[in-house]
């Protein structure tokens, strides 16, 4: 499934998914494997570790290892939008503030979650966009020790040695439907 330099391909990620349509899904939208690291590489393992279908979409897909070591299937972000067909919704979204500044489609993407409200919303960043500001609140995530020690690995192959891992993650996320229209599976907690 993997192409070059272990970027899989959209296509055979499709099929893949097709064949597999109750799996819980996290889709993870950044800049490049080090962003999405330094801000969710504990969230990201976590639901990995707990079954979840991680996939790491990064617009710069150089040096995709450290997503990998927290158990990310990588895409390349322009090769899966240009894609034609848009027709397999994660359960959850996290995307960084730059990501949705700077690809529209994503932009739309997160926005369209949001109105649904059937899709969890989660956003890392600083200088959060007004449109955002009003449906999105403060939330963390307590990531595990073992998450913990996989994303100083995964930081280290990020060139990001002597990074600190927090034992919290900080977002921004948006509210669900109540959960009888929607499986309870939640582990960012609302902060206030």
């Amino acid at each position: 499934m993997a192409t070059c330099q272990g970027v899989h391909s959209v296509n055979r990620w499709r099929a893949h998914a097709h064949r597999h349509p109750l799996r819980h899904r996290l889709a993870v939208v950044g800049p490049d494997a080090a962003d999405i690291v330094r801000h969710a590489g504990g969230w990201l393992f976590d639901r990995a570790a707990a079954g979840w279908e991680v996939t790491a979409l990064v617009a710069d897909p150089v040096n995709v290892g450290p997503l990998q070591i927290l158990g990310a299937t990588v895409l390349d972000l322009r090769q899966s939008l240009s894609t034609p067909r848009h027709d397999l919704w994660p359960t959850a979204v996290a995307v960084s503030v730059h990501s949705f500044r700077t690809e529209p489609q994503v932009r739309a993407g997160v926005l369209d979650c949001l109105d649904l409200g059937l899709t969890e919303v989660a956003v890392w960043g600083d200088d959060l966009p007004d449109e955002l500001e009003a449906r999105v609140g403060a939330s963390c995530h307590r990531v595990s020790v073992a998450a913990r020690a996989f994303k100083s690995c995964a930081l280290t192959a990020a060139g990001l040695s002597g990074a600190t891992v927090p034992p919290v993650e900080s977002f921004r996320s948006g509210a669900l439907l109540p959960p009888s229209f929607r499986g309870e599976m939640r582990d960012l907690v609302p902060l206030g």
